[in-house]
């Protein structure tokens, strides 16, 4: 195998890499294809603006559930069939949404197209098996960034074949395109990948069905950190509630609720099954790893990518209400924060690699706060450009500390990548739903300053991480003990 990282090559584990990042920019692209095309949808099928807020709505509903279950069946079968099938099946509600006669149609297919934001986990998990601890940040930067840039490439092309098309129905055409893109992508990634190197083991978890743990602490950890993705899904409920967007009546949203009730329940009682033997032995040295690790990954993760979703769902408004700006023109502005993530991803990866993963953690999210305190600050007063070369600074140490906290998600437990890349992911569309409710409650000065300090406690919780160093163990399923370099 080629050990050089030569972005310009095709073959080995480059192309993994390729292949994986294209796969999860098809993800982004349809995950995104609905809200460049609102308004001529909205005026094709006439919806209300309460209608259009739901669409939005339902389009991240379901996408926290799915990332934590697409990690566990990645870690059990394997990215290359799991991102296969995940692309496959979901070209169909994106075919559904561009079929759809009415709103139901519309948020039934929208609902279900949330799932393929899960396609990101997967991809974590394979390129933490091709590419050594040295050079895993740099890759999954740039897996993480270029991949990413799915949602702004179909801000800026969709709209276009949609007016190239033309006439009421343009924008079906558009999402159908976009639905025939994940059916290609889903078989260039299954003939065109492995899941490991020829000779490695795929080593898998050894129980399904909840993430493993090796100490009670640990156990009492992970239940605790259940409970803030269920507590979203609940704030979801209440959106779609009378009170909120007016989609579900009372008795509705109360069998929502004891649904996700009921569901915690047989949730913890499932990790309570699967982590059983821990109250009654000790897990063996060699194959413990420490779950705390993965808590502070996931708070860092709800205030880097969980504030990206948000800000940059406002940022066009802001610079429209504080500049006095057209609509397009604040849109071209504010696709500045986005755009950073060509580069500032993969970048926040190399340095992990360069630097040490706490370290460069450690100063990203500080540049991270100072940057939502800085954006806190701007008012009608700031020139514009000064206000942009802001959102762009921040932007940098919010992207680059993405990648940052996926270089260090591979070094933890090999056998539980997917799984804990699932729960991180979560947790930034946990964060996501947070700062966005959080917007409509309060004022623009006051949801920076929120991101801030959600940083500020990262960085609290950042002394509680430990660096990887050395070696993890796998165990295969004849007891050979696998040493997997980490640091």
């Amino acid at each position: 195998m080629d050990n050089r990282f030569n972005l310009f090559s095709f073959s080995g584990r480059m192309r993994v890499l390729h292949l994986s990042w294209i796969a999860f920019f098809v993800t982004f692209v349809v995950w995104f294809n609905a809200a460049p095309l609102l308004g001529p949808i909205a005026q094709s099928l006439g919806l209300s603006k309460e209608e259009v807020k739901t669409l939005l709505i339902l389009n991240v509903a379901l996408t926290i559930p799915a990332r934590v279950i697409i990690g566990m069946v990645t870690d059990a079968y394997g990215p290359r069939r799991v991102y296969t099938a995940l692309l496959l099946l979901c070209s169909l509600p994106c075919f559904a949404f561009a079929l759809a006669e009415n709103f139901t149609e519309l948020a039934l297919s929208r609902f279900l197209l949330g799932f393929i934001g899960a396609g990101f986990v997967v991809g974590i998990r394979i390129i933490g098996e091709w590419f050594p601890a040295r050079e895993l940040g740099s890759a999954e930067g740039i897996y993480g960034g270029w991949g990413n840039f799915g949602s702004a490439a179909a801000a800026f092309c969709l709209p276009l074949v949609a007016l190239w098309f033309g006439g009421d129905d343009g924008w079906r055409y558009a999402v159908s395109l976009s639905g025939l893109l994940c059916l290609g992508a889903g078989a260039a990634f299954y003939w065109g990948v492995r899941d490991t190197p020829k000779g490695s083991t795929y080593f898998k978890p050894k129980q399904s069905g909840a993430m493993e743990v090796t100490s009670k602490g640990d156990f009492y950890l992970l239940c605790l950190m259940k409970l803030p993705m269920y507590a979203t899904l609940l704030l979801l409920c209440w959106k779609l509630s009378p009170s909120g967007v007016g989609l579900l009546g009372s008795t509705s949203v109360m069998l929502c609720v004891a649904f996700l009730l009921l569901v915690l329940a047989v949730d913890l009682r499932q990790t309570f099954r699967v982590n059983r033997k821990i109250f009654h032995e000790p897990v063996p040295e060699y194959e413990r790893y420490s779950f705390r690790q993965v808590a502070v990954l996931n708070v860092l993760y709800f205030s880097t990518f969980g504030s990206e979703l948000a800000v940059v769902s406002m940022l066009p408004l802001f610079f429209r209400d504080t500049f006095g700006l057209g609509l397009a023109e604040a849109g071209m502005v504010a696709s500045s924060y986005a755009f950073m993530n060509l580069m500032s991803r993969p970048g926040g990866g190399y340095l992990s690699d360069k630097f040490g993963r706490k370290t460069v953690l450690l100063i990203l999210t500080t540049g991270l706060a100072v940057g939502y305190f800085t954006l806190a600050q701007i008012g009608s007063d700031w020139p514009l450009t000064l206000a942009v070369a802001a959102v762009m600074a921040c932007s940098f140490f919010v992207q680059a500390g993405e990648g940052a906290v996926f270089a260090a998600v591979p070094l933890i437990k090999r056998r539980l990548t997917g799984q804990i890349a699932g729960m991180t992911g979560a947790y930034g569309n946990v964060g996501a739903v947070f700062f966005l409710t959080l917007y409509s409650l309060v004022s623009v000065e006051a949801f920076f300053y929120a991101i801030a300090v959600s940083a500020l406690f990262g960085l609290l919780c950042l002394a509680f991480m430990t660096e990887p160093k050395g070696h993890m163990a796998e165990v295969d399923a004849d007891g050979r003990v696998t040493l997997i370099s980490v640091g």
